[in-house]
């Protein structure tokens, strides 16, 4: 990849450094609320299963961190996502036993004192100091053009890092999705630059850290395999066999403690895939919640054949962009692409999280500039989905200020509805408008005793239409197609005119001089 050749003044570097401290002063104060299953036990939440995580990958062999044994109880937050996390949590837990070994004493549950929660908190902050925050600024740094404005790249950095759903998730329900969505956009940096290999290393580790970058997988797939068969066969065989290697070396050295047998490697892959989960979790935001109303899926279908369902919903649905894009493998569909597999696999997979959501966001924010107004408002929108949530954890006041610091930040800087036509202004407009009333009407109303989760649902439903909507946009711009102009004609007539005068008369003062020139020489 080639870096060298983007220069940058100083005053861009100043400013991209004031963003990353006023974005950790951002972080930081959302830390200080609470967080997923405080204060509740037996299960509590997110908090208290990364903090056993840490204790069991630090006290018990590999070989037994995805096993049922008398120290590793795996009804009790068992270890459910792949390799590359449980090494993280047992780094955090070999800091964490240094600075305090009851941190991560094993058979230890429920611990929130404040020390522990300082420690947890920071190992989030710590990612992101690391990892988020850099690769946010180098994405859009050397991802475009050359010509592209400091301003402007400064403005999609500050949209980017300042994303109220991922700071309210990873720094408030607690999480690391700040590590895995890093590599996700790594990798996709690196197949901007043309450096398939390391893109394709980058998203092995993604996917190693997140079974849900599965989301991704299959546009990554697809536009390296449309670029292959575009190639000559020897340099397409060529590159395969590289490929090939990559992705088959990175699983061998991160599963390598796991392939002692096939139990062994059975007993992980059991942990990252529970079909006996059931169909969504909690109201999500998804097709199949939102249909419940009408139709009781739990009632008429047994879970392994919701699945069924769910799979073949989700692959007849992935098919259009997918065979598009390896039709079509330019970097620009890919975009694209990445934002409608995570969309469709949302909307119609099983077992899907409210968090999830934040896999389809942080590919759309990529875009950023070529629209503005469907990503700013898919970015709202997101947060609002989670709203049921955010509530649960003790976080409605950081979402109010964290969604209303962004909301000036994008209309002073980004200008959604500059530019755009008054119909569509109306519809964003009213759609915010109805997701307020949404909000604060869940908020001061209780809901009805036989309706304990009306709120919830409506919040769902609401969130699923506009998913749906964003994911048919999304579609259709990756498929090149036109069916509606966002634009205010009357504005873009105008600048066309004003375009077209000040040619004519460059033109005109043009030709007046070559005139008057030949005169001369007459």
């Amino acid at each position: 990849m080639e870096f060298s050749t983007y220069n940058y003044s100083i005053s861009f570097y100043v400013q991209t450094t004031l963003i990353v401290l006023a974005t950790l002063t951002l972080k930081l104060s959302v830390s200080l609320w609470g967080h997923s299953g405080q204060g509740k036990p037996p299960m509590f939440g997110d908090f208290e299963a990364q903090r056993h995580w840490m204790e069991i990958t630090v006290n018990l062999p590999a070989e037994d961190w995805y096993k049922d044994t008398k120290d590793n109880d795996l009804q009790y937050w068992g270890l459910d996502y792949p390799p590359l996390t449980a090494y993280h949590m047992m780094i955090n837990g070999k800091i964490a036993r240094y600075i305090n070994p009851d941190f991560v004493k094993l058979g230890s549950k429920g611990m929130e004192d404040p020390p522990v929660k300082i420690f947890m908190r920071m190992t989030v902050l710590a990612m992101d100091l690391l990892l988020f925050l850099p690769t946010a600024i180098a994405f859009f740094m050397y991802s475009q053009s050359k010509k592209i404005k400091e301003k402007d790249i400064l403005i999609q950095i500050t949209m980017l890092v300042g994303y109220p759903g991922l700071i309210l998730i990873d720094n408030g329900h607690f999480q690391y999705n700040n590590v895995s969505l890093s590599l996700f956009i790594l990798a996709t940096l690196a197949f901007t630059k043309k450096a398939d290999i390391l893109g394709s290393l980058l998203f092995c580790l993604a996917l190693n850290y997140k079974q849900m970058e599965l989301y991704h997988a299959l546009p990554f797939f697809a536009y390296l395999f449309g670029a292959l068969i575009q190639q000559k066969i020897s340099q397409g065989i060529t590159k395969f066999i590289s490929l090939s290697s990559v992705v088959a070396l990175t699983f061998l050295a991160l599963w390598l403690p796991f392939i002692s047998s096939a139990d062994s490697i059975l007993s992980v892959i059991h942990r990252l895939f529970p079909v006996k989960r059931g169909l969504y979790e909690d109201k999500v935001a998804n097709v199949w919640c939102a249909a419940s109303i009408i139709i009781k899926f739990k009632e008429i279908f047994s879970q392994s054949d919701m699945a069924i369902i769910c799979l073949v919903t989700t692959t007849i649905c992935l098919l259009p962009s997918f065979l598009h894009l390896i039709q079509n493998p330019t970097i620009q569909h890919l975009h694209y692409a990445l934002i409608n597999a995570a969309l469709v696999f949302f909307l119609f997979s099983f077992h899907v999280h409210e968090k999830t959501i934040l896999l389809a966001v942080i590919p759309a924010i990529l875009v950023l500039k070529s629209d503005p107004l469907i990503v700013v408002w898919f970015m709202l929108i997101s947060v609002f989905s989670m709203l049921p949530l955010l509530i649960k954890d003790g976080l409605l006041l950081p979402t109010v200020a964290t969604v209303g610091l962004f909301w000036i930040i994008s209309t002073h800087y980004v200008k959604p509805t500059k530019n755009v036509s008054s119909q569509m202004k109306l519809a964003f407009e009213l759609s915010l408008l109805a997701a307020s009333c949404i909000s604060l009407a869940s908020i001061i109303i209780p809901p009805p005793a036989q309706y304990p989760d009306l709120f919830s649902l409506m919040i769902a439903i609401f969130s699923c239409l506009h998913f749906s909507l964003f994911a048919l946009f999304f579609h259709l711009k990756q498929f090149d197609i036109d069916i509606y102009d966002f634009n205010d004609s009357r504005k873009l007539s105008k600048a066309k005119t004003d375009e077209v005068s000040y040619s004519l008369r460059h033109r005109n003062t043009a030709n007046d001089v070559r005139n008057r020139q030949r005169n001369q020489r007459h």
